[in-house]
């Protein structure tokens, strides 16, 4: 895994929230079994990138009302059918993104793993 970017760590963006923080480390752990990649962290999100983004990890609660710890946002080249998908967007031609609400850490498995290695692939 490439060093964190931005102005803050993932620590920082997770304050208060330590479900939300073990989420983020359980899908960081994955990706990073995955290969290189950089880790850019903003006021909005924790982005995982190649030479595009394929991975977002965020906090509901700064936007709805939600009990909801973290959401993994996933960018893959076609959408996936599953029911797991809280939604899923086309916000451009070659891209869906598939929003998975995290309740723990343990929700990051072998499905989700193989999810993230094909958007770390597409995003090479």
């Amino acid at each position: 895994m490439v060093g964190t970017e931005g102005g803050q760590a993932p620590e920082d963006f997770f304050a208060g929230h330590p479900e939300g923080l073990a989420c983020y480390r359980a899908v960081a752990e994955a990706v990073a079994g995955l290969g290189e990649a950089g880790v850019r962290v903003t006021k909005s999100q924790i982005a995982f990138r190649r030479r595009t983004g394929f991975a977002f990890v965020w906090r509901p609660d700064q936007y709805v009302r939600s009990d909801v710890p973290a959401v993994l946002s996933i960018a893959l080249p076609y959408e996936v059918a599953s029911e797991r998908f809280k939604e899923v967007a086309h916000p451009a031609p070659h891209v869906w993104m598939h929003h998975i609400e995290l309740g723990g850490a343990g929700e990051v498995d072998d499905e989700v793993r193989g999810w993230l290695r094909e958007a770390y692939t597409a995003a090479g």
